[in-house]
């Protein structure tokens, strides 16, 4: 199978900075065109970001004299690539006009935004979770009348913390979840010099999170029906999102019920056992272990744990029986790794091994 040649939109932003670090020398995909705001377009990457890099990593060699095109300049963008990235910060209206602008081009788009989640034909993807969710793309394409054009979802990063513990559980019947999210300043794409007062505070509130984590969820673990993807209703889920004083990584303290409740060794062989189609497909972002459990009452630690598998497994500890619900657990993954531009970078790896972006 040859590389494809794909663009970020949205490339000046952190999502777009890590969707650039995770393409350098990748083994599918070459990185042939960069898009932004039309502030942007017409000057080189590095001067559009204008000492606005904000990851540890430096800037790819590749990007850096790249020159930055209006991302309403589909024309512009098209002759350039196979497929694009989205992760612009938009109103929810514009992004969707964007994307379908796009896929109506004939240009496939994997988005890091929100606003296609909710589009019931629109697959909303975690690889290992719900790949099956990917034939609902043929239904998609009749809708917006094109041959090649879609858009494909990553789901919200908070949820990416506690999903992938539960989805290997359903098996015993998950009939109630709270749970509690502690976000990274970073998904709110911002860093402690350009957020001061994030410093030794918490924030308990992150406008629209506890929607989105209530909801993803379940149509995560729905089913293709109809030319539809109607979500899950055999789960109650209630949150509470907070933002605190860390860069990376979100946390989530998890309560779960069962229909038929497992014994703990149940619980931990689900997880360690728990693998998809990225492993199988020995894709290139794909974690060799999806779910990490650790024994230690003091893991996992964001600083100590977020990067495990190059930031894209999950980890997860303190599993013990709680006094009013069945058991109660602590999940953590990277945010704008696993749960942003390595999420959709894995979703592209495998819509490319499976033909969809042919």
């Amino acid at each position: 199978m040859k590389k494809l040649n794909v663009g970020v939109i949205g490339a000046t932003g952190m999502v777009g900075q890590r969707f650039l670090t995770l393409l350098d020398n990748h083994p599918y995909f070459n990185v042939t065109a960069l898009a932004a705001s039309a502030r942007s377009a017409g000057k080189t990457y590095e001067e559009a970001l204008g000492g606005r890099w904000k990851l540890k990593a430096p800037i790819p060699e590749f990007a850096k004299k790249m020159v930055v095109i209006d991302a309403s300049k589909i024309e512009e963008m098209k002759p350039l690539v196979d497929f694009v990235f989205c992760a612009v910060d938009m109103k929810k209206d514009e992004v969707l006009a964007l994307e379908e602008m796009y896929a109506k081009a004939e240009i496939p788009v994997v988005s890091n935004n929100s606003a296609n989640r909710k589009t019931p034909d629109v697959p909303m993807v975690i690889p290992e979770i719900n790949d099956e969710h990917l034939e609902i793309i043929a239904a998609q394409k009749k809708r917006l009348g094109t041959e090649k054009g879609f858009i494909a979802v990553k789901p919200n990063c908070s949820i990416q913390s506690y999903v992938p513990m539960l989805t290997p559980l359903r098996k015993f019947g998950i009939k109630q979840v709270v749970a509690t999210t502690y976000q990274a300043i970073s998904g709110a794409g911002k860093t402690f010099n350009e957020w001061p007062e994030m410093v030794d505070n918490v924030i308990p509130f992150i406008g629209g999170e506890e929607e989105k984590s209530e909801q993803e969820p379940l149509k995560i673990w729905g089913k293709v029906e109809d030319g539809k993807i109607v979500p899950a209703t055999d789960t109650l889920i209630t949150t509470q999102c907070i933002r605190v004083p860390v860069t990376d990584g979100h946390t989530a303290a998890v309560f779960v019920n069962f229909e038929n409740k497992p014994t703990k060794e149940e619980i931990l062989q689900a997880w360690a056992s728990f693998k998809g189609k990225p492993q199988e497909l020995e894709l290139p972002h794909a974690p060799a272990q999806f779910v990490t459990y650790f024994e230690e009452d003091n893991r996992p630690q964001a600083a100590l744990d977020r990067d495990i598998y190059g930031g894209m497994g999950v980890s997860c500890g303190r599993l013990r029986e709680d006094s009013m619900f069945d058991y109660k657990f602590v999940g953590l993954s990277h945010n704008t790794l696993r749960g942003a531009a390595g999420g959709a970078v894995l979703i592209a790896e495998l819509l490319y091994k499976l033909g969809y972006l042919y």
